[in-house]
């Protein structure tokens, strides 16, 4: 019976716990849809509270240095590459032959005119002028004898002493030895000059090369063919330097004569240095172009004192090629390439940015000269140019252009020919 009645119940009850679970789902689903809504709103609200994010803001607008382009009086140059040589150059020869008894001079010393370098045996030289003289004196005596013959004679004419014809004959007489002492005297001065040509001295003052004769030696003496050569003299005060310009810059230079320019200097300086520390002036130019290369030739004197430069050296040359002129200068790096063209960007008056072509000039301590597309009014955005893109609304600030102080040396030239300028000296 206890067993029947538990069976029952369990029957019972199965139904119920179906049902059960079911009304639990319902009431989730119920709690569900009610909670959706109320997270919404929520989160709306959240966002409506909450303030704007950077994401949200307005980008800032570019904001640019700028400045007036710097007006400054310049000189521009042409740079060429040349070299020293001498002003004069000797060759020092011997007048006579005989051997050489004495070197007087230091090898690459510095000599003035007429000292004395080498000295040639004057003893052969001694005789030939003592047989000269006494040659003269032998005329000098058959011409006295003849004098006085035809003196005498000349007073018998008047008594008829004497024929004209013997007149005739010691006149004639008289006149022989003259000649003859004439000549005399010649072979005097000729063997005179031998004896004084024995003792060679320097033609021209200079930087002397080294011996090329030691003593004891015989030399020939006479013509350039013929006598030997001892040593050479170069002159070094003053120095030529010599450069071969091209045909543009012959130009260039012969248009800046025309319009005034005057004497244009030239300033040199050397491998080693960094300073144009050499002054000169033009004094020769070639007559023509090599027709081969195209260059002309082009002489300057350089002065040269103490004797520091040497023929041969080579050196960068500045010319100028025209008088100071007024010029508009720009920072270097505020120039920009667009393919073949060179730009600045300027700001306007409304604050857009705008590329405008120039022309540009040679360089001077960091700044650069505009030839053309600018005006002196204008406002040149003098650092990061890039960040304003033409059309670009920017805001400014002033900047000043000034000149680098480390750069007022220029570097060594890299072509042999280039230009460049510098501020003229007020």
């Amino acid at each position: 019976m206890n067993m029947h009645t538990k069976i029952a119940s369990s029957s019972a009850d199965a139904p119920k716990h179906p049902a059960a679970r079911r009304s639990k789902r319902a009431a989730l689903r119920r709690g569900a849809f009610m909670a959706v809504p109320l997270f919404l709103a929520a989160w709306a609200g959240y966002e409506v509270l909450q303030p704007a994010g950077p994401a949200n803001a307005a980008p800032p607008q570019v904001e640019v240095t700028v400045a007036n382009p710097v007006v400054r009086e310049i000189t521009e140059w042409d740079e060429y590459v040349g070299r020293f040589s001498p002003s004069r150059t000797v060759e020092v020869r011997p007048r006579v032959a005989g051997e050489v008894t004495g070197v007087h001079f230091e090898d690459g010393a510095l000599v003035r005119r007429g000292d004395l370098l080498f000295t040639i045996d004057p003893r052969p030289f001694e005789a030939a002028l003592a047989e000269a003289q006494a040659r003269r004196a032998s005329a000098v005596s058959s011409m006295n004898l003849a004098d006085a013959e035809l003196t005498r004679a000349l007073e018998l004419v008047d008594i008829d002493a004497v024929s004209a014809s013997e007149v005739d004959r010691l006149r004639a007489e008289e006149q022989a030895a003259q000649a003859a002492v004439a000549a005399a005297d010649a072979d005097v001065r000729a063997r005179t000059l031998d004896l004084g040509f024995t003792k060679v001295r320097a033609p021209i003052a200079g930087r002397i090369s080294d011996r090329r004769i030691d003593a004891g030696n015989q030399v020939g003496g006479g013509g350039a063919g013929t006598a030997t050569l001892l040593t050479t003299i170069n002159a070094v005060d003053p120095l030529y330097f010599n450069v071969e310009a091209s045909e543009a810059l012959f130009l260039k230079m012969r248009r800046a004569a025309e319009e005034g320019g005057g004497d244009a200097p030239i300033e040199i300086r050397l491998q080693d240095e960094t300073a144009y520390r050499w002054k000169g002036r033009l004094d020769f130019t070639d007559n023509g172009l090599d027709p081969r290369s195209g260059t002309i030739r082009i002489r300057a004197v350089v002065d040269n004192p103490d004797g520091f430069l040497s023929p041969g050296m080579f050196g960068d040359a500045h010319l100028t090629s025209a008088s100071a002129r007024r010029a508009l200068l720009v920072p270097d790096a505020a120039v920009q390439t667009d393919q073949a063209r060179k730009i600045v960007t300027i700001i306007g008056d409304d604050g857009t940015a705008e590329a405008r072509p120039v022309e540009l000039g040679p360089a001077i301590r960091g700044l650069r000269v505009v030839r053309s597309g600018l005006s002196r009014s204008d406002r040149v955005v003098i650092s990061a140019p890039e960040l304003a893109q033409p059309g670009m609304k920017v805001e400014t600030r002033p900047g000043r252009i000034a000149p680098n102080d480390e750069d007022r040396v220029s570097a060594p030239a890299t072509t042999a020919l280039i230009g460049g300028a510098s501020f003229a000296a007020n």
